[in-house]
């Protein structure tokens, strides 16, 4: 049910969980009965990455696979530094959380024998994709919770507010300050809870090419970073390589699945560009099959996805998502190929949590694509997001269901943040565009530094919360990526094209210290951010 937000003022026992995505609704579910409100910008089923997701979910469920097997695959593509624990227990979780789902009535295809029909993608061993007709997973997964939420009587939804800041005392979160979201002249609302959970979601809409919803701009992160959190691993971000070119935003996606299914890459020649790139091809993984259509796209050849001959006339069948949004754009794709470049499509980096999803601030978990768990590394495996968000939103429900958790406080009538004003639509267009050319597919030092000393200078001028919000986690973002001076996984620094060994850590960076970059930088030093494996 959804509540006047007036009445969950002052004092609230409730565990109060940030975001309406896969992460958010999962926890809150497996929290029941226990009291939850659950806040989301958007209404329910809308506004969230996850609802967006095509390729499905990884589990190792097929005969013959191993969740051994599939954190092996995870470790190999992640850039040397997946923390191998997280991977391998996520893995051995897959099982029970697909049993969740099905029991929440999320239709996974299934084969003529009645098993869960398994699919491939890009950098896996086997066959342990499942789906929801063809491409369809995240869908009919935000779908089936939302419903379940809908009719959860322990669970207060409110829609339409967005979260500001964390009030936080003696380093322990107290609870929440909430806007009316896009009313930046409503009056703030405090909700009193010393048990918050973050579901936020990503940073797509940092750059100016992406292929998530808007509501994924780096809030979350921003908040948590202001009140003194631990970031890990911000400068990874991950370009999908085949965003559909169709002069929409966000764009529409080419999900990995048709590459799975045979689609080849190719430039206005007709070439093949993959097959000198790597010994899988169009299969290889992520951050090397953005490079090569990014290369193709700057040298002028362009870049296409051709499945003409893989699927043909099967395409509207097999992937409906993907044939509608083409065809939507004037593009077959069963006769024509299908224009495509890189877009930002998910964060591997994020608020640092431990295996139960607690963050360096007591109180503050965290869970889905605004944390950073170490599964990801430097470069995340296909479909492994929607997993990792189950996982750890299970996890973080069981540890705060096993904690006793002190009644918050009565709030004073204040404002962390002020009353800010409307974000400046050219400013948001300056941020976004800097992102995309100075912080993208490939990175060098000049770009970054001008990037750094661009939003640090854009953090301390913004008078728009939203956009001070989207400085920050832009700062966050490119001080990582001017400071590790190496390419691993999905960063990529034309200056510095190779792995340096003693680099193979994670990156734990808070904002004070990206701040600290940006002043070496105006200063003409060069400090930077240390990588560090997490405590």
């Amino acid at each position: 049910m959804t509540n006047n937000i007036h009445n969950l003022t002052r004092t609230t026992d409730d565990v109060v969980i940030v975001g309406g995505g896969l992460a958010g609704l999962f926890c809150a579910l497996k929290l029941a009965p226990r009291p939850v409100t659950l806040i989301s910008a958007a209404p329910l089923g809308q506004g969230a990455s996850s609802a967006w997701a095509q390729g499905g979910i990884a589990a190792a469920v097929a005969d013959g696979d191993s969740p051994e097997a599939h954190a092996a695959d995870t470790i190999a593509v992640g850039g040397g530094i997946v923390d191998e624990a997280a991977a391998l227990g996520i893995a051995r979780e897959a099982g029970p959380r697909i049993h969740d789902l099905l029991a929440y009535g999320v239709p996974f295809d299934r084969d003529l024998e009645g098993r869960l029909a398994v699919g491939r993608e890009a950098a896996h061993s086997a066959r342990r994709i499942v789906h929801v007709r063809g491409d369809g997973a995240g869908a009919a997964i935000i779908a089936a919770l939302s419903e379940a939420v809908r009719r959860t009587p322990s669970i207060r939804l409110i829609e339409g507010f967005v979260a500001e800041a964390l009030l936080t005392e003696d380093g322990a979160v107290t609870g929440l300050q909430l806007r009316e979201a896009g009313n930046v002249t409503a009056r703030p609302v405090m909700i009193a809870s010393r048990a918050v959970v973050f579901a936020t979601g990503g940073i797509g809409h940092l750059y100016a090419v992406t292929t998530n919803p808007a509501e994924a701009n780096g809030s979350g992160l921003a908040i948590a970073a202001r009140a003194g959190a631990v970031i890990a691993d911000p400068e990874f971000v991950q370009f999908h390589p085949t965003a559909i070119m169709v002069g929409r935003d966000p764009a529409p996606l080419a999900t990995e699945a048709l590459r799975g299914e045979g689609a080849t890459l190719i430039n206005s020649k007709g070439e093949r560009f993959m097959l000198t790139q790597h010994p899988l091809a169009e299969l290889a993984p992520r951050d090397i099959v953005a490079r090569g259509v990014f290369a193709e796209i700057a040298a002028g050849r362009g870049a296409f996805l051709d499945a003409r001959q893989a699927l043909g006339a099967r395409f509207a069948d097999k992937f409906p998502t993907v044939h509608a949004s083409c065809i939507a754009a004037g593009v077959d794709p069963a006769t024509h190929v299908i224009p495509i470049a890189p877009a930002v499509h998910y964060h591997m980096g994020g608020i640092a949590v431990d295996a139960r999803g607690r963050s360096s601030i007591d109180g503050l978990w965290a869970g889905g694509e605004v944390a950073s768990t170490g599964m990801h590394g430097a470069n995340r495996l296909a479909s492994n997001s929607l997993l990792e968000a189950m996982v750890y939103a299970a996890r973080i429900a069981e540890d705060i269901a096993g904690r006793t958790i002190p009644s918050p406080a009565r709030l004073l009538e204040m404002m962390v943040t002020p009353s800010g004003s409307t974000p400046d639509v050219n400013a948001v267009k300056r941020l976004r565009a800097t992102m995309t050319t100075n912080v993208g597919v490939v990175r060098e030092r000049d770009g970054l530094a001008e990037a750094v000393r661009s939003f640090a200078e854009l953090e301390r001028s913004a008078t728009s919360i939203a956009l001070r919000q989207m400085a920050t986690a832009a700062l966050l973002v490119a001080s990582a990526a001017w400071s590790r001076r190496e390419s691993r996984g999905a960063h990529f620094r034309s200056d510095h094209p190779g792995e340096v060994p003693a680099l193979a850590q994670r990156t734990m960076t808070t904002l004070a210290e990206a701040r600290e970059v940006a002043d070496g930088l105006r200063a003409h030093s060069t400090p930077r951010i240390a990588q560090s494996m997490i405590a």
